[in-house]
């Protein structure tokens, strides 16, 4: 289930097109708008506060753009308001950091002979800048509604339709009532929002900044808690998610936010009993939308698929707002697209993007049934759409698979650029310390460095014991040649009854590699008879290798 978007939100990547000029004036142009953009957060320091004011110690170094939150952590009303416009200034220098890097995406389709030189180049500036990407959670994450704020702030203010100016009215709130714990946990639940809807993590130092300034303002004031719950999970630290939603629901036990969390962060780890467990408690407590799909995830992941589709068909009926109607709708999709059922998945899509039209999981999600019912030209103009605004690892590197798959004059070098572009991606999230091993293992193992993938599959794992993860640590060892020891992950992947095919494909390779003939053919058959259209490239050797196999 993927994140909800704002209605209105209009990513830079559509508003900026690139002239028309050649590939090193490109890289030229970039990089000086990176580089002028990102300058101030390469060189600046946040001071941290003391010891005892936030749960978590603040790391030592952290971009300018804290911007209000650092500007008014210390300052008065009287003397906070030149400083806090600081924020507004890093937001749109943070903006333009993102767009600059969008580009990158939009000329590597017109100058397909120097994309490589050109990601490497652009990479390198980026990085130096402080250049930020990835702001999407894998593993079907999700980022709740903004929560309810005290002192004056409208709990609708973040619902307005426009983040954009939702957070510059909460800058200007705080500017004349820095004291305002409320507005300060709002404005870190925005730029949280922001991260994610922007695919900007610049704005994760913000947000932590501005949880930290409610707290210091009030201690243990769970929508804080609940937001720093949330932020850590965006950024993949899901035991600091855990630890933060348990804090929060100390204060507050009926917390839709803090619940919400704490579901996301059991499944993240692997702990599915616990997630069960606590998907029932949030059920009995705040019954909702945001409660009802991470239900309806856990059931899924369990292999009850007739619950997670009876839950997310109920949420639908509470749902009344554009965004909650296409979150629960392409939610719904994609439930039908894993069963193969891809007439049900386009019509879910449909629905999807009547209430939102830019709604990207649904743009991605018909795109990727349209591939599944052999329409590719459809699914890779709908695929490129979609990388043009948010070029993330997954939808590259299924486009790139497209292209392969199509196999025409110039594919084989087309879907090389979408690779190299993920590799570029991952680099610069890991330089702004978001974890993207898993990504990085899913994408290396069949498109990139082998070595690399293994070792990112095994330091995923070490983190968090999910089907996920046991998946891709499995194929990781395949690729690598190490198949016996891959065989373990693999089986644990589909020990749940979680119904996935490329979980079943990847296990019925490596059963035939290792000798269970009769244990390949049967995951094989059920790769292709649950979902016969799961990968433009895994679906075709899973057709292969059964046929190898009888």
């Amino acid at each position: 289930m993927s994140p909800r978007t704002n209605d209105n939100a209009t990513p830079d990547a559509e508003r900026a097109k690139p002239a028309e000029v050649t590939p090193e004036a490109v890289v030229t142009e970039v990089a000086a708008e990176v580089s002028a953009a990102g300058a101030t957060s390469a060189e600046a320091t946040v001071e941290a506060g003391p010891a005892e004011s936030t749960p978590e110690a603040k790391p030592a170094e952290a971009p300018a753009e804290a911007g209000l939150a650092e500007a008014t952590a210390e300052a008065g009303p009287a003397e906070v308001t030149a400083e806090a416009a600081s924020g507004s200034d890093s937001a749109d220098g943070a903006d333009e950091r993102v767009a600059a890097v969008r580009r990158l995406s939009q000329s590597q389709r017109r100058w397909r002979a120097a994309q490589l030189g050109f990601c490497a180049t652009a990479l390198a500036v980026a990085m130096t800048a402080g250049a930020v990407v990835l702001g999407a959670l894998r593993d079907n994450g999700t980022t709740p509604a903004v929560a309810a704020v005290s002192n004056g702030v409208s709990p609708q203010l973040l619902a307005s339709g426009d983040l954009d100016a939702s957070v510059l009215s909460l800058q200007a709130h705080l500017r004349s009532q820095p004291k305002d714990f409320g507005g300060w946990a709002t404005l870190g639940l925005a730029y949280v929002e922001q991260a994610r809807t922007k695919g900007d993590p610049s704005r994760y130092p913000q947000a932590q900044e501005a949880f930290d300034r409610s707290l210091r303002l009030r201690p243990d004031y769970d929508p804080a808690l609940a937001g720093r719950a949330a932020l850590a999970a965006a950024r993949h630290d899901f035991a600091g998610a855990l630890k933060y939603a348990d804090l929060a629901l100390r204060q507050n036990p009926y917390s839709e936010r803090a619940l919400s969390s704490r579901i996301d962060a059991l499944v993240e780890l692997g702990r599915y009993d616990d997630a069960s467990e606590a998907a029932d408690l949030a059920d009995s407590r705040r019954p909702g939308v945001p409660v009802f799909t991470r239900f309806a995830y856990v059931h899924e992941l369990r292999g009850d698929v007739k619950t997670a589709r009876r839950v997310l068909e109920q949420a639908l009926t509470t749902a009344t707002s554009r965004g909650d109607i296409s979150y629960v709708t392409s939610a719904l999709g994609q439930l039908a697209w894993n069963q193969g059922d891809y007439h049900s998945a386009l019509t879910y899509y449909a629905r999807a993007l009547a209430a939102d039209d830019n709604y990207l999981p649904a743009l991605e999600g018909r795109a990727r049934t349209q591939a599944a019912l052999g329409d590719r030209a459809a699914a890779i103009k709908g695929m490129e759409q979609v990388v043009q605004r948010f070029p993330l690892p997954q939808p590259l590197v299924e486009l790139g698979e497209l292209y392969e798959a199509r196999g025409a004059a110039g594919d084989a070098e087309k879907a090389r650029d979408q690779y190299t572009l993920v590799d570029a991606w991952i680099s610069l999230a890991h330089a702004y310390g978001v974890n993207a091993d898993l990504d990085t293992a899913l994408a290396a193992a069949d498109h990139g460095d082998r070595k690399a993938a293994l070792t990112a599959a095994r330091a995923e794992w070490a983190r968090r014991h999910t089907v996920h993860t046991a998946d891709a640590l499995g194929w990781a060892l395949h690729v690598s040649g190490r198949d016996a020891e891959a065989l373990r992950y693999a089986r644990q992947a589909t020990a749940t009854g979680y119904r996935n095919a490329s979980f079943l494909y990847h296990l019925g390779v490596i059963e035939e590699a290792t000798g269970h003939t009769d244990r390949a053919r049967t995951a094989l058959k059920a790769a292709l008879d649950l979902n016969p259209g799961f990968s433009p490239l895994g679906a075709r050797a899973a057709r292969k290798a059964l046929e190898a196999a009888q």
